[in-house]
Order: structure tokens, then C-alpha cells, then sequence
């Protein structure tokens, strides 16, 4: 497939999703290609389906457009799935992407097996985003569809960041600039801007946060008992991971939160010597070399134990 116009030629309705808790590489797809097939192919009716975006993305247009629930029974001629790494990650609209006529499956993770009818996978691309684009007219990239091209960018680059981050990276960017969109606005938002509670619940986390394997690895933790008392959520943590990784001497970072009791979400970032994607995947998870995630069970110490034990034997392989 060269350009998205190719499956959408004698299509009619049109479903796109994406994947479970979905960050900004997802939205900002979804939406980039929705804000696309509804300005050049007015005749599609196309709707888009995600699991209740964070208000950040509050600037993408058209973003309230987004359906969390899929009507019964419905059958599309296409469904387009961003960003999602498997048929299990899929989020909302399983039914309808199990039901539609063709699917389609546009993403950049590397444990991708291709679950779609078309598959168009770059794992070595730096995200969702860089690769929807890659399939669009460059010359109908608009303002509104450059914004959210560039917001699922700057999230799963770490703002150009990221070892993916590739001089075709950063010259989409460039493209993407031309539109006049708000890009210092939108990284703000999306990374730096934080609510005062944000701010005292990361103070905390970072203040009784543990370093282990020789000051190798940092783990920062929250329990449900605490995120009641904040009266804070998954969605109010987003940055203590990435804050966690910035510590002098650290390789990998790890950041639990209990979902619910002995349930815990883990978020996994390294600065390059470790594959966090593997430990990820070991335990049911998924991501990429620098970023992934899983979830566990048991007791936090179990939790912290099993994933340093994982990262280990990287360290152990490097240093044979």
C-alpha cells in the first residue's frame, strides 16, 4: 500500500480504532486520518472509536467527534485500526472490526503479527503517526490534520527524543511546521504542563522512589490507598516515568500504580542498554526498545522483584 486512497476506492462507511488506554501516538492517528477521509472523501461516512481520550488532545479538531461506544450490529465496508499492536489491544470496537467487510491495520510496533486483511507495519518507524503520513498526499495536509500528525509525533518521539526519532522524523516535522500549527503549545500541553496535584502526587513518587542494581534501575511507586487519598487516577500520572528516567546513572526506569488491590499497571522507559519491550512482552505487555508496558499481579514487592529480575539478565548479558 503506497497511499491510504487505495483501500478506501468504492467504500462507503468507514470505522477507525485504537488501542486500549490510548496516548498520544493513537489519538493523534486516529484523528489525523478521520480529520482526512472527512475532508477529501466527503461521501464516506466515517466514524472513529477510542477509550475516552485524556483532555490534553482537547486541540485536536473535531476531537469531540470521537465515539467510546460502538452501535450494535453495525457492519462497516472498512475498518482501519492506528497504533494498535494486536487484535487483543484493540479498544472499544472489536466487534465491528470483527465484523466489517475489509480491515485494515496501519501501525510501527515490531511484536505486530498483522491480525488485519491489509497490514502495513514500519517497526522501525518512529510512530503510528510518521507512518499514517507517509500514506496521505502531503499537499492535503491541512492545519488541523498537520496538528494531529505532530501531537502523535512528539508523544511517542519523547519530543524528538527517542532512538526512532530519524532525520525523515524530524523532516515530517518540518512539513508538519509549515501549517502554522501551535507546535510549542502542543508540546507544552501534551508533557510540561502539569495541575498542582499533579505536581504534589509526582513529588511523592519521586521522593520515596527506591534505586536498585547498583543505582542502575529507579522504580517509583503508588498504591491505591494513596491515589485515593490525591484522589488522583492512571490519566493524573502521566510524566512520573519519564521524570524517573532522568536520574543520574539510570538505565531503566519503572513506575507501578495499583489499579486495584494486588493489580498493578507498570510503565517501563531505559536510556538504551536494556530492551524494555522484552521484559514488557515477558509478562503479556508490549512497547518498544525504550517504552513499554504490562500489567501484574500480586504483591508490590513480588512486582518489583519479577521485573528487576527480568532486567537483570540484560545487564548480565551485556556484561558477559
Amino acid at each position: 500500500m503506497k497511499n491510504i486512497s487505495e483501500v478506501l476506492e468504492g467504500v462507503k462507511t468507514i470505522g477507525i480504532g485504537g488501542h486500549v488506554r490510548p496516548d498520544g501516538d493513537c489519538v493523534g492517528s486516529c484523528m489525523a486520518l478521520y480529520l482526512y477521509i472527512r475532508t477529501y472523501f466527503p461521501d464516506v461516512d466515517v466514524s472513529v472509536y477510542l477509550d475516552h481520550p485524556k483532555p490534553i488532545f482537547g486541540h485536536i479538531d473535531h476531537i469531540d467527534d470521537i465515539k467510546t461506544e460502538v452501535e450494535e450490529g453495525i457492519e462497516f465496508d472498512l475498518f482501519i485500526t492506528c497504533d494498535v499492536s494486536a487484535r487483543d489491544r484493540l479498544a472499544v470496537a472489536g466487534d465491528a472490526f470483527d465484523h466489517a467487510a475489509k480491515t485494515v491495520c496501519i501501525d510501527h510496533h515490531v511484536s505486530n503479527p498483522g491480525f488485519a486483511d491489509v497490514n502495513y507495519i514500519r517497526g522501525e518507524v518512529s510512530s503510528c503517526c510518521e507512518v499514517l503520513y507517509g500514506l496521505l498526499d502531503p499537499d492535503k495536509v491541512n492545519r488541523p490534520i498537520a496538528t494531529a500528525v505532530y501531537t502523535g509525533m512528539i508523544h511517542d518521539t519523547g519530543v524528538f527524543q527517542y532512538s526512532a526519532t530519524s532525520p525523515d522524523t524530524m523532516r515530517i516535522a518540518g512539513e508538519l511546521m509549515k501549517q502554522e500549527i501551535p507546535f510549542s503549545k502542543i508540546i507544552d500541553e501534551s508533557f510540561y504542563e502539569k495541575t498542582y496535584l499533579q505536581l504534589q502526587v509526582m513529588g511523592r513518587v519521586l521522593a520515596e522512589s527506591i534505586l536498585l542494581q547498583n543505582g542502575k534501575c529507579t522504580v517509583g511507586y503508588l498504591r491505591r490507598r494513596d491515589m485515593e487519598f490525591y484522589g488522583v487516577e492512571g490519566s493524573d500520572l502521566d510524566g512520573i516515568v519519564s521524570q524517573l528516567r532522568l536520574t543520574r546513572g539510570v538505565e531503566v526506569a519503572i513506575f507501578i500504580y495499583e489499579t486495584e488491590t494486588q493489580h498493578f499497571k507498570v510503565s517501563l522507559r531505559s536510556n538504551g542498554k536494556v530492551d524494555v519491550s522484552k521484559v514488557a512482552v515477558f509478562f503479556g505487555g508490549g512497547g518498544h526498545t525504550r517504552a513499554a508496558g504490562c500489567d501484574l499481579e500480586g504483591s508490590m514487592y513480588d512486582v518489583i522483584n519479577n521485573l528487576t529480575a527480568e532486567i537483570e539478565k540484560q545487564f548480565c548479558e551485556e556484561e558477559a
